[in-house]
């Protein structure tokens, strides 16, 4: 209940009417069903041989166990989303831990390889840091969203009790598809275009880029093709397109990318709800 009354917060202090508006898109997106956007996604990406990862809310995982391990079955990846998709800035350390461990619980009871981990809303305190290391995650691919990493093209590491993360980080690319969707009304060709762009700079430094693509978007028929131009460009530039933790591991063990790739490229999307009353019980 407290993490309820939390969230209720939220959305009375920083969503206010915008919540009417955001509802109403979420509603003409969830007309078509999760299982369509999945099969566009993996239909593009089995073209070239590329993996998808989804941070995913534990819940919601719950509910929708046959997705989950069809998204598993098809070759890519799922990681941590939270428990319930509630920004941590408004919960204690407790409610953190809590939150978290029931994910991880959740994970475990669904046969689901706990590896990655990404913070609702990309928010994260002083104590989750703390909380990834302690629930053992290989990586993290949220607090590279900070404006002082998202620029960077290489993984890091953080400060955690004053010593060195033993999860790696991923810097995380500013132009997600809410953003250029939702935010700026793009269509294909400026979503083509911009993704390119942000593929283009990973090239130059030889380094690592990942997008946060959310199915619920890119996973319409009318933004798929977004998709499939920046992997059409990618492959062109001799690009590497894994999951996380394929990328993780490679660069630990080899400190390079597979195949002599010029550059990696991580393609996420975060699943929060599969139904539009998924997305009202976030709501209510």
């Amino acid at each position: 209940m407290r993490i309820k009354i939390s969230w209720i917060r939220q959305l009375k202090r920083e969503r206010k009417q915008r919540v009417f508006v955001q509802a109403f898109r979420m509603f003409r997106f969830h007309m078509t069903p999760f299982n369509t956007l999945l099969r566009n996604i993996f239909d593009v990406m089995e073209q070239y041989e590329a993996r998808f990862t989804f941070p995913v809310v534990a819940s919601v995982a719950l509910k929708n166990p046959e997705l989950i391990q069809g998204i598993i079955k098809s070759g890519h990846e799922v990681a941590v989303h939270g428990f319930e998709h509630i920004k941590y800035g408004y919960l204690s350390e407790q409610q953190q831990e809590g939150d978290i461990k029931k994910a991880v619980n959740a994970f475990e009871e669904l046969g689901i390889p706990l590896n990655g981990f990404r913070a609702p809303y990309n928010f994260y305190t002083e104590h989750t840091p703390r909380l990834i290391e302690k629930y053992g995650f290989l990586w993290d691919a949220g607090i590279g969203y900070n404006a002082k990493y998202r620029e960077r093209t290489s993984f890091f590491r953080v400060t955690v009790n004053n010593h060195t993360s033993s999860f790696t980080c991923i810097p995380l690319n500013i132009w997600s598809d809410d953003r250029m969707i939702d935010l700026y009304g793009f269509k294909v060709p400026q979503i083509g275009e911009t993704l390119k762009s942000v593929i283009q700079r990973a090239r130059e430094k030889h380094g690592v880029v990942m997008l946060d693509l959310h199915p619920i978007r890119i996973g319409q028929c009318q933004y798929i093709d977004g998709l499939k131009q920046a992997l059409t460009y990618g492959t062109k530039l001799n690009g590497w397109f894994p999951t996380v933790t394929e990328a993780v591991e490679e660069w630990r063990r080899n400190k390079k990318w597979k195949y002599n790739a010029e550059f990696c490229c991580l393609f996420t999307g975060d699943i929060d709800n599969f139904t539009f009353f998924d997305y009202l019980q976030r709501l209510l």
